[in-house]
């Protein structure tokens, strides 16, 4: 019988469980063993595994996490550590790995895949939607909603106490998140990493907001929004902050010291990744792993399982990880009709 195993790898995000429960099943159907492989890369290096059967994943489609663990261990900073892959992965005779994870993990599969270690198909794992090569990866909806209840609970207080609340989500480099989650919970401004900030035209914004009667405003910042222009008073101290400090209690402080008016801060952080996916999260792992499979059962290795206009296709690793993708402009031209 063949062997088929599944490692996932970098952060934990929900719906990892939908997609190694679809991999067994439809692995199982295929004529396959299935072998899970523990935390990631680390599984391959300490020839840490097991078999995953049915009984093994019932149950699990609503869990958040990962029931095989994950670690964010790049083995290829270690040649050691590249030797015992190769020998673990031959001794395991698996004959083919599904690798889920981010743009780290497939960047790892592919330099494995390429040196001829392991034969791959990869599962695109990306919380804040920043991966190329496919519309949407499992995740990031889940993390959307959850930021979305969290813009809407601070509404009500932001509301109460006439208060600025500036609410910090992931989204280092890309601002999907940011974006998705400010337009759904009415936010007044949204920052993004990709579109530099004047925090001189944030706090005249406000002013002026308030002006019009508005007594309190609602800001979401994605972690990895970067400052261009500081108020001219303060500006040396606030760069010097910056380059310590979350760039969510920085514009905070800025804020309430530019304009006087009360202001709070909430980071989201790890709230986003963790418990239950939502009904999309669950149906698009679902997909992944069945299309990660036939790829497999097709000989289609060195690909990746990709969305595309709501359909399933597949896209060489490669090309997947080249460029992170960034935000739609028109989707946030179109938030910034709404910006205070």
């Amino acid at each position: 019988m063949k062997k088929l195993g599944i490692l996932t790898g970098g952060a934990d995000c929900p719906g990892l469980n939908s997609v190694i429960r679809a991999v067994v099943r439809k692995g199982i159907s295929e004529g396959y063993v299935v072998t899970g492989i523990k935390n990631g890369w680390a599984g391959l290096v300490d020839n840490d595994m097991r078999i995953l059967d049915l009984r093994a994943t019932s149950g699990i489609l609503d869990r958040g996490g990962t029931i095989l663990g994950t670690s964010r261990i790049n083995p290829l900073e270690d040649p050691e550590q590249v030797s015992k892959i190769r020998e673990n992965y031959k001794r395991s005779g698996i004959d083919a790995l599904i690798a889920v994870g981010g743009e780290e993990t497939l960047k790892i599969a592919l330099h494995l895949y390429k040196q001829g270690i392991i034969q791959v198909v990869g599962v695109p794992k990306s919380i804040d939607n920043a991966l190329s090569g496919t519309d949407y990866a499992f995740g990031f909806d889940t993390a959307v909603n959850v930021a979305t209840e969290c813009i809407d609970r601070l509404h009500t207080t932001a509301e109460s106490h006439h208060r600025i609340m500036v609410i910090e989500v992931m989204g280092r480099y890309t601002g999907w998140i940011a974006l998705q989650a400010g337009i759904a919970g009415g936010a007044d401004i949204i920052m993004v990493p990709e579109i530099p900030v004047d925090m001189e035209e944030v706090c005249d914004s406000l002013k002026a907001r308030h002006q019009r009667g508005r007594s309190f405003s609602i800001l979401v910042v994605a972690e990895g929004t970067k400052i261009e222009k500081f108020p001219k008073r303060g500006s040396g101290e606030y760069k010097e902050r910056r380059r310590y400090g979350n760039v969510g209690e920085l514009v905070g402080k800025i804020i309430e010291e530019e304009t006087g008016f009360e202001t709070r801060v909430s980071v989201l952080g790890h709230i986003q990744r963790g418990g239950t996916p939502t009904a999309y999260d669950r149906i698009l792992g679902t997909r992944f792993g069945i299309k990660a499979v036939e790829l497999v059962k097709e000989n289609k290795l060195g690909k990746m399982v990709s969305l595309q206009d709501n359909k399933l296709h597949y896209v060489d690793i490669e090309e997947a990880v080249k460029n992170r993708k960034t935000i739609d402009m028109e989707l946030y031209e179109m938030a910034t009709v709404f910006f205070a």
